[in-house]
């Protein structure tokens, strides 16, 4: 597979940029568990806020260690992290390549455009599987000695949830970006899914007559069952790796079909 060697070979700086990137926000916010979560004060001071506002930012459970880490790392950061990541990488998958023009040159090699799409999709997924698998190891090395109370158990599921959301936003761009050759558009459409998915959640979140939105949230999708306390939400991965899976047929299937942007 040249397309996928390649792709991680060109990319092996950046991503250990992100990698320190993960390992910095792990350590600096788990290891404040008991002074922040596990504080009385803070607790005093979160019962003074309005719920809606506590709910809508996901620090209702912040008492508990599992709550504390979805809240702060996963929930917020880290998902901050991984989606920026999973953007750039899914925009210059298809879209950044045709720009420069780089994309005519692989195919006039006798590269597929269906196996441009598969290798480097490929090349995205095994990137954010590691930071995925990163934060998820960070996760089990602090969490004794941070207090979380974490069962170890459930960090997989909650690691395959984090990874699943960047796919799915990554497979947005890629998809876009095959469609159109446009960087930009390719763009939109990842930060696109992070952005309204984020919203969709806290508003949901703001009131019971509300709760079906949850339904169109990739986010609630992800973290809704608490997969740090509960284990994995297996309903909620399979519409995230399903729907992922149909955008990179999409992928493939429209780069095929159309003359590559000028």
């Amino acid at each position: 597979m040249p397309l996928f060697t390649r792709a991680l070979a060109s990319s092996w700086r950046s991503l250990i940029g992100w990698s320190l990137g993960v390992i910095a926000a792990l350590s600096l916010y788990l290891p404040l568990f008991a002074s922040i979560g596990g504080n009385g004060q803070m607790k005093d001071l979160l019962a003074s806020l309005p719920p809606e506002l506590i709910t809508s930012l996901g620090y209702d459970q912040i008492s508990t260690g599992s709550g504390y880490t979805q809240a702060t790392y996963f929930g917020l950061l880290g998902f901050a992290l991984l989606m920026i990541a999973a953007t750039a990488w899914g925009t210059a998958a298809i879209a950044g390549d045709e720009e420069t023009g780089s994309l005519e040159l692989t195919l006039a090699h006798g590269v597929g455009r269906v196996q441009v799409v598969l290798e480097r999709t490929l090349a995205v997924l095994v990137r954010l599987a590691w930071l995925g698998a990163l934060s998820c190891l960070m996760v089990f090395l602090l969490n004794d000695s941070a207090g979380l109370g974490i069962d170890p158990a459930n960090i997989p599921g909650m690691g395959a949830a984090f990874v699943g959301l960047g796919l799915l936003t990554a497979t947005s761009s890629i998809a876009v970006g095959a469609l159109t050759g446009r960087r930009a558009f390719a763009t939109a459409a990842g930060a696109g899914v992070a952005v309204v998915g984020y919203a969709l959640n806290a508003l949901a979140n703001q009131s019971a007559d509300l709760d079906a939105m949850h339904n169109f949230s990739p986010y609630h999708w992800a973290y809704g069952a608490s997969p740090l306390a509960n284990g994995a939400d297996w309903g909620g991965l399979g519409l995230l790796y399903g729907l992922a899976a149909v955008l990179i047929a999409v992928a493939a299937v429209g780069l095929s079909r159309r003359d590559l942007v000028n």
